[in-house]
């Protein structure tokens, strides 16, 4: 039997997996935990990968693991002096304090601009954001950049000993083309005064190297990797016309196409996927925890939160959420916090106040679906993934906010799972077809979920103005 390790480099967390090669099937695995902060010292990634690593014993299957890959959270910037030491904390995707750079950003080039230099817009997630940021505000340590990388590069350098990088992380830069696969260093040196050094951009199916001593599978094939959307998309075997809702820290709306989607207004981030096409994507900051803090509220933990939620009315007794309690990306609102409307003393109880809550991450979410829609998507089938769809409250409002068919896949690891399926990509020159295996499948019913949108978008442009 041939086994691939996937690693899962998350906001929260490091999974890693030890997989059949033939088969998909997860022969072992472990976890560690990441700090909850929006910077931190990447060298915190390289413990966590040794502990889930220790823990899943890849190097305890002898000489049977052929590849490793891995993927992780897109945009961090991790800026590296001479000797490859930080020279400032790792600047997470979800770290807002660039949003006035991101705008000045989007000012000088204009959204049109960016669209064709590298088919996004700045927001403050990016990391070209993030270096315009560390420029006006850390000039001294901005001097000592040597190199810049990725958290998923990062941790490639542990495995194999080089920073390399993929097309699909790349993509979330700002500073890289999907269209023409090549950097634009002069939008780095632009913005952040000067040109660092970048990472190898290594093809989806080629190798980046090879896992050095240390990790018990010395010579092991190490592929290129994946951002961690890109890598999720693989794993589940995206098809036309499917788009993945995924629930977690974060929410994400995407889909994979083989051409690229083009969005001038900036809502929809054209990325590049993990296997050679285009990934079109939009990001929320507020997901699977916004029912987290709401059960906190309430004083219940999630399992009698979600029991609350089936038990109000299906549109929450008329209490419409807006649940930007950390900013947002999608819209982009970096500094918006949360607002509740429509509250009365017969509407005001837990059990709506539980369901409103499940309806707003619904509804920011409908929202990207939309907009990916207006862009030239053709979503005909939602697919719904991450620590948020396992709310059967979620589940069973889904389809009917998004006037779509939805189906749950089976639990599993799918980011960990796509930088498995990379990796015996990598090792044996084909992209394997492991089975999807579906939990759960649900229809719109009825029409209440249109007066819901209705009103969760009239309470917006009340509010926001978008």
């Amino acid at each position: 039997m041939s086994v691939v390790v996937g690693v899962d480099s998350s906001t929260q967390s490091c999974k890693v997996l030890a997989v059949d090669a033939e088969s998909g099937d997860v022969i072992s695995s472990g976890t560690a935990t990441h700090p909850d902060l929006t910077a931190v010292d990447p060298q915190v990634w390289t413990s966590a990968l040794r502990e889930a690593w220790q823990s899943a014993g890849p190097d305890r299957l002898g000489g049977s693991v052929a590849a490793a890959g891995i993927a992780a959270q897109q945009h961090g910037m991790v800026a590296l002096d001479s000797s490859n030491t930080p020279v400032h904390d790792a600047l997470l995707w979800n770290d807002t304090r660039s949003a006035e750079d991101a705008a000045r950003l989007r000012d000088e080039l204009g959204p049109e601009g960016w669209v064709d230099a590298v088919n996004l817009v700045p927001v403050a997630s990016f990391t070209i954001s993030k270096l315009a940021w560390l420029a006006r505000n850390r000039p001294d340590a901005a001097g000592r950049v040597d190199q810049v990388v990725l958290p998923h590069d990062w941790l490639n350098g542990a495995l194999g000993g080089e920073f390399t990088t993929d097309r699909s992380d790349a993509s979330g830069t700002g500073y890289f083309s999907p269209l023409t696969n090549s950097y634009r260093p002069d939008l780095v040196e632009r913005f952040f005064g000067r040109v660092p050094r970048l990472p190898r951009v290594v093809a989806s199916n080629e190798q980046a190297g090879t896992v050095r001593n240390g990790w018990g599978i010395d010579g092991a094939v190490l592929a290129a990797g994946a951002g961690d959307n890109a890598a999720a998309a693989l794993g589940l075997g995206l098809r036309p016309g499917e788009v993945v809702v995924s629930i977690g820290t974060s929410g994400a709306v995407f889909t994979s196409n083989p051409s690229a989607i083009s969005d001038p207004t900036g809502a929809v981030a054209g990325f590049a996927d993990a296997a050679g096409g285009h990934l079109p994507l939009l990001a929320m900051l507020n997901s699977a925890r916004v029912m987290a803090a709401a059960a906190s509220l309430l004083d219940v933990d999630l399992a009698k939160f979600n029991s609350l939620a089936l038990a109000a009315g299906s549109d929450a007794g008329g209490l419409t959420f807006l649940p930007y309690l950390d900013g947002e990306r999608s819209p982009n609102l970096p500094h918006a916090t949360g607002s509740l409307a429509g509250l009365t003393r017969s509407n005001m109880t837990p059990e709506n106040l539980a369901r409103a809550s499940v309806l707003g991450v619904l509804n920011s979410l409908a929202d990207a679906i939309d907009v990916l829609r207006q862009s030239g998507g053709t979503p005909d089938k939602v697919l719904l993934i991450g620590g948020g769809s396992k709310s059967q409250a979620l589940r069973q409002a889904a389809a009917s906010i998004f006037n779509l068919p939805v189906e749950v896949p089976a639990t599993r690891e799918y980011v960990a799972l796509g930088a498995a399926k990379q990796a015996a990509w990598a090792a044996t020159g084909d992209l394997p077809d492991w089975k999807r295996s579906i939990e759960a499948a649900y229809e719109p019913e009825g029409d209440w979920g249109f007066g819901v949108r209705e009103r969760y978008a009239e309470a917006r442009r009340s509010f926001y103005g978008v």
